[in-house]
């Protein structure tokens, strides 16, 4: 009996021992699946934290480069060669005085054509078409009211036309008017701020009495600015230096002032008048223009830059039959490499008023053959500083 018992206990305790042994081995294979676990996902996450700053590193080289390439390409692009053409007339009187006879007059004209807005300028309205900017003088008003400016006893004319005249502007693409003149006040306050609204309302760039264009073009900034210019007085001059410099300091880079100055009838200018225009192009202004004379004045070379004193009259209901109806269009050609002026050049094309010289019928017409040689020729007697360059083909001043 005693020694079944001992048997008994002899083999509960080899049992214990190897379920001992058996939890020993688990236990050890369960801590070593959890270090090859832990092990292996460490390695992944450091693994994966280099991979992914490697591929974090690869994406910020290939954007680098990437970005790189655009301002390349950017670069280049900015620096292509580009034109820009503008074109510019004299006095556009686009009305009548109501003193003057119905019949001959320019409403007559536009009455006569169907009321068709684009009849007196179809002859020169391809020029205007195929530039970049036309800008004219708008001598006249716009309005309905009755009430004439009192100018004193003197013979004064008064020009207004109907606020539907705008269209004549806009069906020949001309972008831009100067109102700075003698005749923007015929009709007051009221005839101005009608003018102002009209053209506005039709979409028409305004410069001068209080007004400035700055329009960009082909990503270039243009300014024009336009003066009733009637003496070079130190106000005078320190508000046309205050204006280009304004200009300039927002980044226009072609700043050109239009001014209407000067005595009519006078084919050269007064000496006021070429102080005023120097003085515009020593304070930065890149051209000059004017008007007033209703004739053709001189041109000039000043430092290198054109002034052309007076563009004369251009579609002029002002006189159904003046003695001098030579005028002419002024074309700029600006060169630019990416945003620098790289050269200007110049064109004049000689015109007439009127289609017919027996009257002004109010139809500007290019000049051609010898009227158009004559009419050169003349401009550049009037102009020794351009020495003999005025011509119908572009040209430069040096």
């Amino acid at each position: 009996m005693s020694k079944k018992r001992n048997n008994i206990n002899f083999y509960r305790k080899n049992n214990s021992k190897k379920k001992l042994h058996r939890r020993f081995v688990r236990n050890r294979i369960i801590f070593a699946l959890i270090l090859v676990l832990i092990i292996g996902g460490a390695y992944y996450g450091i693994n994966k934290h280099i991979t992914n700053k490697k591929e974090a590193a690869k994406n910020e080289e290939l954007l680098a480069k990437e970005n790189e390439e655009k301002n390349t390409a950017k670069e280049e692009v900015s620096k292509e060669p580009k034109d820009i053409v503008l074109t510019m007339a004299g006095d556009f009187t686009l009305g009548t005085d109501d003193t003057f006879n119905k019949s001959t007059s320019l409403p007559a004209a536009v009455s006569n054509s169907g009321n068709d807005f684009s009849y007196l300028l179809k002859n020169v309205r391809k020029v205007f078409e195929d530039d970049d900017y036309t800008l004219v003088n708008l001598e006249t008003t716009f309005t309905d009211s009755t009430q004439k400016k009192d100018k004193g006893d003197a013979i004064q004319f008064h020009f207004k036309g109907p606020k539907s005249y705008a269209k004549i502007l806009t069906s020949s693409s001309i972008e831009g008017v100067t109102i700075a003149n003698n005749h923007i006040y015929d009709y007051g306050t009221q005839g101005f701020n009608d003018t102002v609204k009209t053209l506005q309302d039709n979409k028409v760039d305004i410069t001068g009495e209080g007004h400035k264009i700055v329009t960009e073009i082909k990503g270039i900034k243009f300014g024009f600015l336009g003066y009733q210019a009637w003496d070079n007085s130190d106000k005078t001059k320190e508000k046309i230096k205050n204006d280009i410099e304004s200009l300039k300091n927002d980044g226009v880079k072609i700043v050109i002032p239009y001014f209407h100055w000067g005595y009519e009838k006078a084919t050269k200018p007064s000496p006021y008048q070429v102080d005023l225009a120097h003085f515009a192009i020593d304070s930065g202004a890149d051209m000059v223009v004017g008007s007033h004379s209703h004739v053709i004045q001189s041109l000039e070379d000043y430092k290198g830059k054109l002034i052309a004193y007076s563009l004369a009259n251009f579609c002029f209901g002002g006189n159904s039959n003046p003695q001098d109806m030579r005028t002419f269009i002024l074309r700029t050609k600006l060169n630019f490499i990416g945003d620098e002026l790289s050269n200007m050049e110049y064109e004049v094309l000689p015109a007439t008023i009127s289609s017919v010289s027996s009257k002004n019928d109010y139809v500007p017409t290019l000049a051609t053959g010898t009227k158009g040689a004559n009419i050169l020729k003349y401009m550049n007697e009037l102009s020794p500083t351009l020495k003999g360059k005025i011509s119908d083909k572009y040209f430069k001043l040096q």
